[in-house]
């Protein structure tokens, strides 16, 4: 890759594999391991050269806190979720589309294509891509991409507790749904932070 040395390409490389294959960025100590580096103080400095290169974004206060730069990589548009893989996993790919920083003031890590009706009555209808940041935490309030026992869905977190969360739709033909976290496999894969539409 132009202009990074040969341990840079290595180290986005390795970033560059764990997200296709695993879904979600290595931590500093796993790039320290990878490497033989002494310190994740080590694997920080690469990091940051690698974010001043244009080719990694790195988010403070956490240890995943990693994306790969829209500039190099453009922003993945994810369609019918493959059961039990990463949602950013090769087969899920549909397309990817040039990053235009203007549009939001938050990183877009993907964007979901919308299915069904459940979310018309805030203006998400079916096809919409809703652009999705993994980084933000989850709140009440927020629409979430959640992943309930292998099947994705796009709603508003209601409530979230160790014993209970709610998950609304925003069209009154459905009913909310209840996971128990701790029966129910709950991942959540990010934030709704804005929408587009294709008029075409």
């Amino acid at each position: 890759m132009k202009n990074l040395t040969k341990r840079q390409t290595e180290i986005f490389n390795y970033i560059k594999d764990e997200i296709e294959n695993n879904g979600y960025p290595p931590t500093r100590s796993e790039i320290s391991k990878t490497f033989g580096f002494k310190s994740p103080n080590a694997a920080e400095d690469h990091l940051k050269a690698l974010k001043k290169k244009g080719v990694l974004d790195l988010a403070a206060g956490t240890s995943r806190g990693i994306t790969l730069s829209n500039q190099s990589s453009g922003i993945p548009v994810i369609g019918l979720v493959s059961a039990g893989g990463p949602i950013l996993a090769e087969e899920n790919i549909e397309k990817t589309i040039p990053n235009n920083p203007g549009i939001l003031s938050h990183g877009i890590d993907f964007y979901l294509k919308v299915k069904g009706d459940s979310m018309i009555d805030v203006g998400i209808f079916e096809n919409d891509l809703i652009a999705i940041n993994k980084n933000i935490p989850v709140k009440t309030g927020s629409i979430v991409v959640a992943r309930i026992n292998d099947e994705v869905t796009v709603k508003t977190l209601t409530k979230i507790s160790d014993s209970q969360v709610i998950l609304r739709p925003e069209n009154s033909s459905y009913s909310d749904i209840e996971v128990n976290p701790k029966k129910d496999n709950l991942i959540f894969e990010g934030t709704c932070v804005g929408l587009l539409r294709d008029f075409s």
